[in-house]
C-alpha cells in the first residue's frame, strides 16, 4: 500500500472514530441548541414547607382504579392520592409484544405519578383516597375531578385535583391543583409539591449512551429560552432556581415526559437521579415545589407524555394547533440531533421520509438515501478513485524504484515523491473526499441511531424485523466478552465489506517497511470497527454496509476502465521521453 492510500485510510479512520466519539461519548444524544450544565444550583428554595400531619376527614365512595381512553392514551387513575398508575400509548406499540407502550415505569417505591407532598424530602406522598367525578360532555377534553377534605394542625381544607385530557391524538394534558380552606380557616402550610415519581417507560434492563436506551434530564430556562442538560447531582438531587424553569423533561431514546409549571407562581424545580434501584437500572424523578402566596391555591400544570416526534411536539409552538392554546413551548429541543449538524440531520430525515413515502419500507428508504448520498459526493470521491487507479497503473515503475533503492529508504521516498509529482498524483488526493464526507457521516450516525420512525420498522422478515435494534439471528447460552450473547449478522457483513473495500484500493506500491501497517489497516481496523459497531442499530449498519458495497463497485469499475488508460498514457510518455533522448543524442 502506498503512502497516499495509507494516509487516506488513517485519516478516514480518525475522522469516523473522532466523529463517533464526539457524538456518542462527549456529546451523547444532545438537544438542538442546548448547553450542558456543569453544575446545577444546589441551594434549596425558600418555599420549603415543614412536615405536618394531614388527616383525611371526608368519606370515600370508591377506591378502585379506573381507566379513561382517548385517541392517544389509555390512562389508569387511582383514587389513592388522586394519582395515575398507568399511561399507555394507544398508537405506539412495543417492538416485541405489539402491545401499547407503557410510559409509567415504577421503581421499588411503587409510586404513582402526580402525587402531592407536604414535606421537604418527598418521602411521604399524600396517598389518601379521593372521591372523583368524570365529565365527558365537552367536545375537546375529558375531565376527571378528584376531591377530598383534610385537617392539619386544627385547620380544615379541601384538596381538588383536576385532570383534563384531550380526546384527540394529543400527548399533553393539564393537571390543576386547588387547595381551599374551609370554615374561614387558613392553610396550615406554606407550600406543596407536585411530583412525577415514576421512571419513564418503556421497561429497560440496562442503559447505554451509545446505541441503546438512555435517560437524561434537562430543563428550559424561562427568561433566556435556553435548554440545559442536568449533569451534576448532589446526593442524587439537583435544585434549579425557581425563576429559571420554563419546563423540565426526562428523556429516553424515543419517549419523553415534559412538565410545564404555572408561570404565575413561585416554585422550586427539583430533580432526582439515582444510579441503581432494586427494580430499575436508574431512577429519574422531578418535582415542582410551589409556594402558597394567598389564602388558597389554584395552579395549572401541563405534562407532555409521549413520543419524541416533531409532529407531536411542534404543535405546542402555535396556540391554534393544540387543545389548550399553548405557544412557544419549544418542546422539540428534547429531540436528539448532531448538535452543530442538526440542520443537516433534519434535511437527511426529510429525504429518508420522502423515500419511505415512495416505497413504504424504511430499509429500502435507507438504501435509496445511501445511493443519493453517494451520487452527491461522487464528484469528490471520484478523484480519490482515479488516484487509486493511476497508482495501480504506476505499479511497474514503483516496483522498479523499490528494487533500485531497496537499501536506501530516504532515496526511495524522494524518488516516489518525484514520480507522484510528475504523474500529477496528490498524496492527499483521497483524503480530502473523506474530510468533506465527515459532516454527512456524523449527521447520518445521529439520524439512524435515534430516528423514531425506525423503531419497530421491519426491513427483511425473519432477519431484520426492527431497524432500531441490532439484527439478532440467534442467541448463545453464554456471553462473549465485548459482544454479549446475541449473534448479529449485519456487523459481520459490514466488516467483510470494509476489508474488501480496503483490499481493492490497495496498490503494489507499498514499501516493504509498510507491509505491517498495510495488514493492520486492511484487517485490524475493520476488526476494531466490528467491535465498536457490533451492537449498533441495524439501520445504521445497513447504511454503512451498502455504502461500502457501492464504493467497491465504483472502484472496480474505475480500475477496470481507467487503469489501462493510465498505463497507456504512462507508456506513451515514457516512449516520448526515450524518443526525445535519442533525437537529442543523434544531434
Amino acid at each position: 500500500m502506498d503512502r497516499n492510500t495509507i494516509i487516506a485510510i488513517v485519516l478516514s479512520v480518525i475522522v469516523i472514530t473522532v466523529g463517533m466519539t464526539v457524538n456518542a461519548v462527549l456529546f451523547p444524544p444532545d438537544y438542538s441548541q442546548t448547553e450542558t450544565v456543569a453544575e446545577v444550583e444546589a441551594s434549596v428554595s425558600s418555599v420549603s414547607a415543614e412536615s405536618i400531619e394531614i388527616v383525611q376527614t371526608g368519606q370515600t365512595e370508591n377506591t378502585e382504579p379506573f381507566q379513561i381512553e382517548t385517541e392517544a392514551y389509555t390512562v389508569t387513575f387511582d383514587p389513592a392520592g388522586a394519582s395515575v398508575s398507568s399511561i399507555r400509548l394507544n398508537r405506539h406499540l412495543e417492538s416485541t409484544t405489539k402491545e401499547p407502550v407503557e410510559l409509567v415505569l415504577k421503581d421499588s417505591r411503587d409510586r404513582n405519578a402526580f402525587l402531592l407532598y407536604f414535606d421537604d424530602s418527598q418521602e411521604k406522598p399524600l396517598d389518601a383516597y379521593f372521591n372523583y367525578t368524570i365529565n365527558d360532555s365537552s367536545d375537546d377534553v375529558i375531565s376527571i375531578d378528584f376531591a377530598q377534605t383534610f385537617e392539619a394542625e386544627g385547620q380544615s381544607f379541601e384538596i381538588v385535583k383536576r385532570f383534563a385530557i384531550p380526546k384527540a391524538e394529543e400527548y399533553l394534558f393539564r393537571v390543576r391543583v386547588e387547595i381551599n380552606p374551609l370554615d374561614g380557616s387558613t392553610l396550615p402550610f406554606d407550600s406543596y409539591t407536585l411530583g412525577y415519581d415514576p421512571q419513564i417507560g418503556p421497561y429497560f434492563a440496562e442503559l447505554s449512551n451509545n446505541y441503546g436506551e438512555y435517560r437524561r434530564v434537562s430543563y428550559r430556562e424561562y427568561d433566556d429560552n435556553k435548554t440545559r442538560n442536568v449533569t451534576s447531582f448532589e446526593d442524587g438531587r439537583a435544585v434549579v432556581e425557581e425563576d429559571k424553569v420554563g419546563w423540565m423533561a426526562v428523556c429516553g431514546k424515543y419517549f419523553t415526559v415534559i412538565g410545564v409549571p404555572d408561570q404565575d407562581t413561585v416554585y422550586s424545580a427539583q430533580i432526582y437521579q439515582v444510579a441503581q434501584d432494586l427494580v430499575l437500572a436508574q431512577l429519574d424523578s422531578f418535582y415542582y415545589e410551589t409556594a402558597i402566596s394567598g389564602d388558597s391555591v389554584s395552579d395549572d400544570y401541563s405534562y407532555y407524555i409521549g413520543p419524541k416526534l416533531s409532529s407531536t411536539l411542534d404543535i405546542y409552538d402555535v396556540a391554534n394547533n393544540n387543545t389548550f392554546g399553548l405557544a412557544g413551548m419549544m418542546f422539540d429541543e428534547v429531540l436528539d440531533s448532531s448538535s452543530w449538524l442538526g440542520w443537516l440531520q433534519t434535511l437527511l430525515k426529510w429525504i429518508l421520509n420522502f423515500f419511505y413515502r415512495l416505497i413504504p419500507n424504511y430499509g429500502v428508504a435507507i438504501i435509496l438515501l445511501t445511493i443519493l448520498v453517494k451520487l452527491i459526493i461522487h464528484p469528490i470521491s471520484k478523484k480519490g478513485m482515479d488516484s487509486t487507479a493511476k497508482m495501480s497503473a504506476l505499479a511497474p515503475k514503483v516496483q522498479e524504484l523499490q528494487t533500485k533503492y531497496k537499501d536506501d529508504p530516504n532515496a526511495l521516498n524522494t524518488a516516489m515523491a518525484k514520480l507522484y509529482k510528475e504523474e500529477g498524483i496528490s498524496p492527499m488526493g483521497s483524503c480530502i473526499p473523506m474530510l468533506i464526507q465527515f459532516p454527512i457521516f456524523i449527521a447520518l450516525y445521529g439520524l439512524l441511531s435515534t430516528h423514531y420512525e425506525l423503531r419497530g420498522a421491519m426491513f427483511i422478515p425473519g432477519w431484520i424485523p426492527d431497524l432500531s435494534v441490532p439484527d439478532t439471528i440467534f442467541s448463545l447460552p453464554f456471553r462473549i466478552p465485548l459482544l454479549g450473547a446475541d449473534v448479529h449478522l449485519l456487523p459481520i457483513i459490514y466488516t467483510a465489506s470494509m476489508i474488501f473495500s480496503m483490499k481493492i484500493t490497495q496498490t503494489t506500491s507499498t514499501q516493504s517497511g509498510q507491509q505491517g501497517m498495510m495488514k493492520f489497516m486492511t484487517y485490524g481496523m475493520p476488526l476494531i470497527f466490528f467491535f465498536i459497531l457490533y451492537n449498533a442499530p441495524s439501520g445504521l449498519l445497513l447504511y454503512w454496509t451498502v455504502m461500502n458495497f457501492i464504493s467497491v463497485l465504483q472502484q472496480v469499475f474505475v480500475n477496470k476502465k481507467k487503469s489501462k488508460k493510465y498505463a497507456d498514457e504512462i507508456q506513451a510518455r515514457e516512449e516520448a521521453k526515450i524518443n526525445k533522448y535519442k533525437t537529442k543524442k543523434r544531434k
